[in-house]
């Protein structure tokens, strides 16, 4: 047992030492120009919003960013007043906590199974999965070439290449890896990049090409949450079965449930 919580705590340090290398390449926003329509959406919110990556910047982090002035959690809303509202905070990253929560706490022994992250921009579920997990291999599908680079970056350094790949494409190019897949997952993976008529192609693809019975999907926010905002065809009832997580399994003070109640899992029927 002692060896056991040793290697997980030297798991921890090494994916925290991969957000740090990750930090270095990155502007504080962790986005880059070549997200147009993501950087768009996100100036176009009702509410104003800034994007911080959770995988890069815990609370604590945050909170050090806000003292030194390179960071704000709240607004003006009348310029020059004391009036303040708290800004909106959007993340296209897992925590390290919601990682652990993933691998240790969501998904069944991955033993000789295939992970597929749809859009694994800095690849944080894949260097996860490799550190908390057995999966035999770990596929990131990207758009974007900066973060494919940096993510090949990390996987060299860290010598994860033998069990991680990262495809440089757009998902509905992959219907073979997706329909070998054990495990797909989806954080927050359209709604920012695409508009809803290419949403509901994207959405379409993915349910006539993850149909391997038994295998599991992980979304963030819920299927039904994301498919509510467009047009489809998909009978989520004929297709996938949710599975109820544990939420209360973190009895630490800190723990953001709220994050944690927004990972769900299905099963494919």
């Amino acid at each position: 047992d002692d060896f056991d919580e040793l290697v997980v705590s030297n798991n921890d340090v090494v994916l925290k030492n991969i957000a740090e290398d990750l930090r270095n390449h990155l502007p504080i926003e962790a986005m880059f120009n070549s997200e147009h329509q993501a950087i768009q959406k996100i100036h176009q919110h009702p509410l104003p919003m800034i994007h911080v990556d959770a995988f890069l910047y815990d609370d604590d982090f945050v909170d050090s960013l806000c003292e030194e002035g390179k960071m704000s959690r709240s607004y003006c809303t009348e310029c020059g007043s004391y009036k303040t509202s708290s800004l909106e905070f959007i993340s296209h990253s897992f925590s390290l906590m919601e990682l652990k929560f993933l691998y240790q706490h969501v998904l069944p022994d991955l033993t000789g199974k295939v992970v597929v992250d749809v859009g694994s921009r800095l690849g944080a579920v894949l260097f996860a999965g490799y550190l908390y997990s057995s999966a035999s291999q770990l596929y990131g599908v990207e758009m974007n070439a900066d973060f494919c680079q940096l993510q090949e970056m990390m996987i060299t350094k860290y010598q994860f290449i033998d069990r991680i790949k990262v495809v440089h494409a757009d998902i509905c190019t992959q219907a073979s890896l997706l329909q070998k897949a054990d495990v797909v997952v989806m954080n927050n993976v359209f709604e920012y990049f695409l508009d809803r008529q290419e949403q509901a192609r994207a959405w379409e693809f993915i349910a006539c090409n993850i149909r391997k019975r038994g295998s599991l999907l992980v979304t963030v926010p819920s299927l039904k949450e994301s498919l509510s905002k467009f047009q489809t065809d998909i009978q989520l009832s004929q297709w996938v079965e949710e599975v109820q997580l544990n939420y209360d399994v973190y009895m630490e003070k800190d723990v953001d449930r709220e994050a944690l109640e927004q990972i769900h899992l299905y099963k494919i029927l």
